[in-house]
């Protein structure tokens, strides 16, 4: 096991890593499309991709809380697309506590990495509050990584992401499709747990996210079965357009 603390220049903030094992970075594509173009993709893959089983009703709600220091280094890092970026999130879904997330997602290089750790509802609680927390477990390696990035760089909530996510899997390639729409943004962090939070819609009008995500590659099927016309791959970041609104 080596524990190391980074401080790159291009990285948001100093960020303390546990690392056990090589870490496995994946290839993250997006595109904006239409609400038109969400049905003909979704009803090509619909064949070859199965829904994901964690997916109730072929869909579920995600509610992600970002955390930033003072001087936005993680909304600039996006503004200036710099190559290294680091971010903490709590993340929940379908607006229930039975499983919340504290997550580390990094990008290098053009790929991203992400770690994370199951937390309770009273550490996240704490966290939103901005206490740093005292009570982590052996297993809350990332928590403990956490608390320190918190202690040094004044991590804060900085905004709140929610959307909703239809996603599909393909085993070769451990390949995720994911249509992420109603995007919202919102800043009332004290109902983060609340069903339903004061947010708005930061997409335009009839438009929609599709994500992809592969580890080493992309099998043609998947490949050709996502072709359309006008079809542009995008840098689109859900955290940086709703900090954007927010700010």
């Amino acid at each position: 096991m080596r524990i190391i603390v980074e401080h790159g220049q291009t990285d948001p903030a100093p960020v303390v890593v546990t690392r056990t094992e090589e870490p496995v970075y994946r290839h993250e594509y997006k595109y904006l499309v239409s609400n038109a173009q969400l049905v003909i993709l979704q009803t090509r893959i619909q064949g070859l991709m199965p829904p994901d089983p964690h997916a109730q009703y072929g869909h579920y709600n995600i509610r992600s809380l970002y955390f930033d220091d003072y001087h936005n280094s993680c909304y600039y890092a996006n503004e200036f697309g710099l190559d290294h970026r680091a971010k903490y999130r709590i993340r929940i879904y379908n607006h229930s506590a039975e499983r919340i997330q504290l997550e580390l997602k990094r990008k290098d290089r053009g790929k991203t990495l992400k770690s994370a750790c199951r937390i309770t509802r009273s550490q996240a609680e704490n966290l939103i509050s901005g206490q740093p927390i005292r009570d982590a477990s052996p297993n809350q390696t990332l928590l403990r990584d956490f608390r320190a990035a918190m202690l040094s760089a004044k991590l804060h909530p900085a905004v709140i992401v929610e959307y909703e996510r239809f996603p599909f899997i393909y085993r070769a390639g451990n390949v995720r499709a994911t249509f992420d729409t109603s995007v919202s943004s919102s800043s009332d962090f004290q109902s983060f747990f609340q069903p339903r939070i004061n947010k708005r819609p930061i997409l335009p009008a009839g438009m929609q996210l599709l994500e992809v995500k592969f580890d080493a590659f992309l099998p043609d099927a998947v490949y050709h079965s996502l072709q359309l016309d006008n079809l542009w791959q995008t840098a689109f970041s859900k955290y940086y357009l709703c900090r954007k609104y927010a700010l």
